[in-house]
């Protein structure tokens, strides 16, 4: 008996220790890895806040700019707004994937990855800063690292200053580590990608500098890039632009390819829009909107945009109803609204642009911002590379002939003559025809600088003013109530109308 006993402990004894030194490994799945690398996580990271770019363009940046207008279920042209959370949900929550980059390439010595993820990191968070104003910040990312689960709102102007700050950063490490680029589905990865970020770096400089510019002197920082671009490469041509090329298969097409007919069909070419392209005789026009489906006369090719802000009623039965009024353009997709069909990756997903930076530029030559270059030339330069943008892209069987003549540049409402004041309102109104579809952005332009003008339609429901922001979402109050609450009581009321640091 004694022996049977013995036998058995040392039988358990056996087992207990193979199963414990295995347990590990058997409970490992391969599949499912516990750490990843930078690349991994890269190329989500892109396609996500890019497709919500173009999303949220579609969704209230083309409309609030008056791009386009809306013809049923108008609340969004008459500010009827509500909560509007994709812009927070897709920064915040993107900016784990972001911060993870930023972390991993941090500990390995990356710093390749490390510019990239800080480029990410100041563009996401340029987007929520200037759609909310006050943010979570510096404590936005310590939840895993620091256990900070109510971070505080810093103000947008420290928000700024640590955007600008690690643009800067970015391009100075960028170049300095020796690994490849992988999953970068925006340039395209490789030794060859490291330039383009750079650039993208220093163009987004640029593009806050000036976001700031009516609070603090920006020429300085503005001129130390324009002096020296081999040590502050910038967009040099169309090449260079921050464009997500989509595939022509599901699921990574134009974002809009597959949307519901009669979804899509809501949203029309604006009459600003069509006005101000017509009267230019401007052959972008076709592009951005259709003919109407019932011209005046059989056989006639006509563009009608539809005022912004009509109520239900009047906006379903402007000029005959919707037959009479222009749809978005064959290249933004809906797949039964014309023939031919659209192609479904001819649009591009925009985070910036080359003719933006030469609006830009512009502008702060006129300003007398910076002392480089020609201010007419940085102005021309960015019309024909909007020109040259579409006509790159846009198939041959649409039948669209982008090329301006001649005459285009030479005409009153083109021409680089007048006051300053008239020469700042070409520049604004090419930089808002150059901006359809990028995001929020030409919403941010437009309140810094007020060109061109947008009125509010005759139904509008904001007391005929435009809004300036959008509402902190309200699960705030619930999860970072007071952090919130500072916020608000330091920037004003929580609204559509409360405008950010850098617009008042």
């Amino acid at each position: 008996m004694k022996s049977i006993t013995y036998i058995l402990s040392i039988l358990f004894l056996l087992v207990v220790t193979s199963c414990d030194n295995e347990f590990e490994q058997i409970n490992n799945n391969p599949n499912v890895p516990t750490q990843v690398s930078p690349d991994l996580l890269l190329a989500g990271v892109i396609r996500n806040t890019i497709n919500d770019q173009v999303n949220e363009a579609w969704g209230i940046g083309n409309i609030v700019v008056q791009h386009t207008a809306k013809i049923q279920f108008v609340n969004e042209d008459r500010y009827l707004w509500g909560e509007r959370n994709g812009v927070w949900n897709s920064v915040y929550g993107n900016m784990r994937n972001v911060q993870n980059i930023i972390s991993l390439a941090t500990a390995s010595q990356q710093n390749n990855y490390l510019g990239v993820g800080l480029v990410l990191k100041s563009w996401l968070f340029s987007i929520a800063t200037d759609t909310y104003g006050d943010i979570p910040y510096a404590d936005a990312t310590k939840a895993k690292s620091d256990g900070v689960y109510a971070p505080k709102y810093d103000t947008q102007e420290v928000v700024y200053n640590g955007i600008l700050a690690d643009l800067k950063r970015a391009n100075e490490i960028l170049g300095t580590s020796s690994e490849s680029i992988s999953g970068d589905i925006l340039f395209g990865g490789g030794s060859g990608a490291i330039i383009k970020w750079r650039k993208l770096a220093n163009s987004l400089r640029i593009r806050y500098l000036m976001r700031i510019s009516n609070r603090r002197n920006v020429g300085p920082d503005l001129q130390e890039i324009l002096s020296d671009q081999a040590k502050f490469p910038i967009f040099e041509s169309n090449a260079d632009n921050a464009a997500l090329v989509y595939q022509a298969t599901a699921p990574n097409q134009w974002p809009l390819y597959g949307s519901r007919v009669g979804s899509f069909d809501e949203f029309r070419a604006s009459k600003p829009l069509v006005d101000r392209l017509t009267a230019l005789n401007d052959p972008r026009l076709p592009i951005f909107a259709r003919p109407v489906e019932r011209p005046s006369s059989a056989g006639r090719v006509e563009y009608t945009g539809i005022p912004n802000g009509l109520g239900d009623t009047p906006a379903l039965s402007y000029n005959g109803g919707p037959q009479g009024v222009s749809r978005v353009g064959l290249s933004f997709a809906c797949l039964v609204c014309s023939t031919p069909a659209p192609v479904p990756n001819v649009m591009r997903g925009l985070l910036m642009t080359f003719a933006e930076l030469q609006f830009l530029l512009a502008e702060a030559r006129e300003k007398g911002l910076i002392t480089t270059g020609s201010a007419e030339t940085y102005y021309l330069d960015g019309i024909r590379a909007n020109f040259d943008f579409y006509r790159a892209i846009v198939p041959t069987e649409y039948g669209i002939n982008v090329t301006p003549p001649a005459t285009y540049f030479t005409q009153p409402g083109v021409a680089y003559t007048g006051t300053q004041q008239e020469k700042l309102q070409k520049i604004g109104t090419q930089k808002w025809v150059a901006l359809f579809f990028n995001g929020l952005e030409a919403w941010f332009d437009w309140r810094r600088t007020g060109i061109p003008t947008v009125t509010p339609g005759p139904d509008n429901l904001n007391n005929n003013r435009v809004p300036v922001r959008y509402p902190y979402p309200l699960n705030e109050q619930s999860l970072n109530g007071t952090n919130r609450t500072e916020a608000v009581t330091r920037q004003g009321t929580d609204d559509i109308n409360t405008p950010v640091w850098w617009d008042k």
